[in-house]
């Protein structure tokens, strides 16, 4: 039986719009968690990605602690901290401290790629040894680092101990699935980017899945695209700001978040088209009814607990128009 009144929650990359700077895209960052906050949504995670002129979510934890300061209630968290990147330890420490101010309202998610180019993921690494491989211990080790005290080893997260920060691991492919059954950990994939692993990922997860201390049954949170308008005709046309972000990442340019645009086929050929849009074909896009069926059909085949949703609209309206509309469709059932 699908279930469409689940929790819905926000990722945000960060980008940069046209025509503004690094501090409108964070003042950005957080205006849109206020408002999805107050439209009640679960949780506000923040990306990391570095030498991207084009996004500013390179220092995730303190766009975390910046989000937390100037919210409420809605849940903040990392979407993902790249594990490869840091020591378990200084991101036990950071998270337990920002966990201590704000107590019961941080989410961990952990991924194992570097999000970024290895030339930079190189200057980033803590060892020259490929830290990836390590990804499942450096999990361990934070599950250890927020566990109570009788748990610990010689070297402690302080402050850390004790506050049972809630885990998520992330995943673009089967790979971390295993890795998240295994362990009895919650589950996200980012169907927003890399939709062609979701359904066997899902159902490893799934099959595979063990009862933790953590979690009793899988929860399973997939991560997509949302364009919802007031019209299906709208929607069609915010969705070129989407198509443009996705053709930069094709290309590797540097192109802030643009305006909507009247014909996609001007700025890119049949090969990108095509890449660019396999990789955002995970997108619930129209008006409400449309959306809404979209939505329904979707959880009539997977009966997810939880949808992540991404929308890349350039008039930050707009934006939140379409975070509204969705979690109406939600609320609805």
């Amino acid at each position: 039986m699908s279930n469409i009144q689940i929790p819905v929650s926000v990722l945000n990359l960060v980008p940069i719009r046209q025509d503004q700077g690094p501090k409108e895209a964070i003042d950005s960052m957080v205006d849109l968690a206020q408002a999805t906050e107050e439209m009640g949504y679960t949780r506000y995670w923040i990306a990391e990605h570095h030498n991207t002129s084009t996004l500013v979510s390179s220092a995730t934890s303190i766009l975390i602690k910046h989000t937390l300061e100037h919210t409420e209630k809605i849940r903040v968290g990392s979407g993902g901290v790249m594990l490869p990147n840091h020591a378990p330890l200084v991101v036990a420490e950071q998270f337990g401290t920002m966990e201590t101010i704000y107590p019961g309202r941080l989410d961990l998610g952990l991924g194992r790629a570097p999000g970024t180019d290895m030339l930079t993921a190189n200057a980033l690494r803590r060892s020259k040894s490929d830290t990836v491989y390590t990804f499942p211990d450096d999990v361990k080790s934070l599950l250890t680092y927020f566990g109570p005290e009788e748990k610990q080893g010689a070297v402690k997260a302080f402050p850390g101990i004790g506050t049972n920060i809630p885990i998520y691991i992330l995943g673009s492919s089967p790979d971390s699935a295993h890795l998240a059954a295994r362990l009895g950990l919650p589950y996200v994939f980012a169907s927003h980017f890399a939709p062609r692993w979701m359904a066997d990922a899902i159902e490893i997860y799934r099959s595979e899945f063990r009862p933790s201390e953590y979690l009793a049954k899988p929860y399973m949170i997939v991560c997509l695209n949302v364009i919802a308008a007031e019209t299906n005709e709208e929607a069609e046309r915010e969705s070129t700001t989407m198509q443009q972000f996705f053709l930069n990442v094709v290309r590797g340019s540097s192109m802030k978040l643009s305006p909507p645009v009247n014909n996609m086929d001007t700025l890119w050929n049949e090969h990108e088209k095509a890449i660019a849009s396999n990789m955002s074909s995970f997108t619930f896009m129209g008006d409400k009814e449309t959306v809404r069926a979209q939505f329904k059909q979707f959880q009539d085949q997977y009966n997810v607990d939880e949808i992540m949703a991404v929308s890349y609209i350039f008039d930050p309206d707009k934006q939140k128009r379409s975070y509204e509309i969705l979690k109406e469709i939600v609320d609805e059932g």
